[in-house]
């Protein structure tokens, strides 16, 4: 019996690392470049989850973050979706204009997943630690996009609810009781290759 017990749980945690994509092996961008591409956008301070979910199984396979603070970036602990045209250091995405904003949800919706998205504003004090933060953080170990994610958000004043995990849809259910979450979510019907929708924006730019 307890021979079965460890056995199960050490399938769960498997499972549970298991829940992120493979992490970046490319060379972190240089300050020049970050400085360059630093993207202020007019709307309200807001922290922004993503949560890449199956669509076979409901289960999460990523988790990352978009702050809009003193600019915008996308906190994306190991993930997978990167351009020559979008500057990343450290696991952080800088200059996050609306089209790339676009592209980065268009990328990880496709035929096998949908992306959660939800967005609460908050002041601009917490959003600015929230970016400093993720800046500080340094690039994440694969399979620990949700545990970091959540590292970052339960530093910040009004989220110290939010409980480690390594599950992506056990971090966004808690997100989701927080006052003031937006929800949407993105369907496409796009092949499984994230390359090629990568490819495609390039392209287009």
């Amino acid at each position: 019996m307890i021979r079965c017990l460890r056995f199960g749980l050490a399938a769960l945690g498997l499972a549970a690392l298991s829940a992120c994509a493979p992490q970046g092996q490319g060379p972190d961008a240089s300050l020049e470049e970050v400085s360059r591409a630093v993207y202020r956008h007019d709307g309200p301070p807001a922290l922004t989850l993503y949560t890449m979910v199956s669509n076979r199984s409901g289960e999460g396979a990523h988790t990352s973050l978009m702050i809009n603070a003193s600019q915008r970036v996308i906190f994306d602990p190991a993930g997978s979706v990167s351009s020559d045209r979008i500057p990343e250091r450290g696991d952080v995405l800088y200059g996050i204009t609306p089209q790339i904003e676009d592209f980065y949800e268009r990328a990880h919706a496709r035929e096998t997943y949908h992306v959660v998205i939800q967005r609460v504003e908050v002041p601009p004090e917490v959003a600015e630690q929230a970016l400093q933060l993720a800046m500080q953080n340094g690039r994440v170990g694969q399979m620990f996009c949700t545990s970091a994610t959540a590292g970052i958000l339960k530093q910040l004043p009004g989220f110290d609810g939010i409980r480690s995990t390594f599950f992506p849809t056990a971090l966004s259910e808690q997100f989701a009781k927080l006052p003031g979450v937006e929800t949407r979510r993105v369907y496409e019907t796009d092949g499984d290759d994230k390359g090629e929708a990568i490819a495609e924006f390039e392209a287009e730019l």
